[in-house]
């Protein structure tokens, strides 16, 4: 399985000519819910304490968690009714979390369904194989899930990398899963910063495939390092991306930042103060 860890290392630095970012197309923004936060942001934080911690990112402004699976299970210690509570109790929702398809993917939904979360997102790929075919057996890996997801009332979805941008065949093999899964059981959770990072326009894929980006990762990117770092830092155009809300039918935006200049909360506070000024 490609793990986390695996695909921030693995991929070969760029050459000048695929650093260069592309340009956007400018349209008139679309309102969103409020900010939310990936919380593997705040991974440390949390594995030491998941209420002290929730309440710090309440204290930014935060309106909106996504989870992450954890060596303390989807909740950091938590069980899914307290993780509700607890960001209730904040002025928070949980919206979203990221998890695996694998042997304990029965248990998975129904913790989903006790926290009140509306998606699942799969966050990594569920079989190896960077083949066409695999692609697209994998398709019907996260058909079957969004359907099962569909029978509970939450829905189900997938969180790219850089390594689905691989071409083999001639074929993209994002493009591959995109084509091959249905848009009513399988909804995409684009991370922008890994997008550009390899040399693609997020807005192509928002005209290619209108509506099907439901939850962005929003990220600034040091590109030539593959690193991310704070807004406005990188080489995200940010102000214009978010201009191209409508095209992609977003409507959950997570920042997420893995590497910092100190530490996440500082880089999280920078982000917020970020955001306001555009």
């Amino acid at each position: 399985m490609i793990t986390r860890k695996n695909f921030l290392i693995q991929s070969a630095a760029f050459t000048a000519g695929a650093i260069l970012l592309p340009s956007f197309t400018l349209a008139p923004r679309v309102k969103v819910n409020k900010w939310g936060v990936q919380l593997y942001t705040f991974r440390d934080a949390l594995e030491k304490d998941a209420m002290g911690t929730l309440e710090k990112i309440a204290a930014l402004g935060i309106k909106e968690i996504e989870s992450a699976r954890s060596d303390k299970g989807n909740y950091y210690g938590l069980g899914p009714k307290e993780m509700k509570s607890a960001c209730n109790d904040l002025g928070m929702k949980l919206v979203s979390g990221h998890v695996h398809l694998d042997d304990q993917w029965e248990d998975t939904m129904d913790q989903a369904v006790a926290s009140g979360q509306e998606y699942l997102i799969c966050s990594t790929m569920p079989s190896e194989g960077q083949t066409v075919d695999n692609y697209k057996k994998v398709a019907d890996m996260f058909n079957k899930a969004g359907a099962a997801c569909k029978e509970r009332n939450l829905k189900f979805g997938y969180h790219n990398h850089e390594y689905e941008f691989e071409t083999k065949d001639g074929q993209v093999l994002y493009d591959v899963l995109l084509k091959n899964t249905d848009p009513n059981l399988v909804y995409m959770e684009l991370d922008l910063g890994w997008v550009v990072a390899t040399g693609n326009n997020p807005v192509d894929y928002f005209e290619k495939f209108p509506g099907r980006f439901p939850l962005w990762h929003l990220k600034d990117m040091n590109i030539k390092e593959k690193r991310s770092t704070e807004f406005g830092k990188g080489g995200m155009d940010i102000a214009a991306i978010l201009k191209n809300e409508k095209k992609s039918g977003v409507k959950h935006i997570f920042i997420e930042q893995e590497e910092y200049t100190n530490n996440a909360f500082e880089s999280m506070e920078e982000n917020m103060k970020y955001l306001d000024n555009i």
